[in-house]
């Protein structure tokens, strides 16, 4: 496991407010204690009204601006990682098709009800981004010209309560890594709000069983 460096997810983070916002769309299931899919739903991210995108905002910032190397910590995936069929090989074409492949999404949801069944029900939550990275100066200033765009997805687990209101994020994660200022497709930012939570640990499982 390697270390993060904050000041990576700090600056994806300062992308991420309603005047600065790096989302074009975002997706999500609804699941029952025993991991069934209530309802799905798929949105543009610009369409929804600026108090839904505040509140989806801090769900999704809640990943990346998580203590870092303590609640959110890299993983590499391995060969046995990526093989076809894997979690990775999934992340990866859903990052390529921006969220747009409600049926590739229904596979996540479901293989993902299959290894979390808490008794209570929980939303997972997709957004997808792109952060034109800035070139940096010797003085470490930003400069005008980018140097990459970086596509990622981020994932979060969160319980639910009454007519499906999400409460804080239990877990997720950021693919690919954002390291050194560049996307890292070999690995993944994996959140968890508490090591001990059953959510994180069916997320641990899906990702590398």
């Amino acid at each position: 496991m390697e270390k993060i460096n904050r000041e990576d997810m700090l600056e994806l983070t300062r992308r991420m407010t309603l005047k600065r916002n790096c989302f074009d769309r975002m997706a999500g299931a609804y699941l029952d204690g025993e991991g069934f899919v209530d309802g799905t739903f798929n949105k543009h991210f610009q369409k929804l009204s600026a108090k839904d995108q505040q509140f989806n905002l801090t769900i999704a910032k809640a990943v990346p601006f998580s203590d870092t190397n303590v609640q959110l910590k890299e993983y590499l995936f391995g060969e046995a990682d990526k093989k076809p069929g894997s979690t990775w090989q999934m992340l990866m074409a859903l990052k390529e098709c921006g969220l747009k492949n409600d049926a590739m999404l229904d596979v996540f949801y479901e293989e993902f009800g299959k290894v979390c069944q808490t008794g209570s029900g929980y939303a997972v939550y997709f957004f997808h981004g792109s952060y034109d990275v800035p070139l940096k100066a010797e003085d470490k200033e930003s400069l005008w010209e980018s140097e990459e765009v970086y596509q990622f997805l981020i994932c979060a687990v969160c319980p639910v309560s009454g007519d499906y209101e999400a409460g804080e994020p239990e877990c997720g994660f950021l693919f690919p890594a954002f390291k050194d200022r560049s996307s890292d497709t070999d690995r993944i930012d994996v959140f968890a709000a508490d090591g001990k939570s059953l959510y994180a640990g069916a997320l641990q499982k899906l990702l590398f069983p």
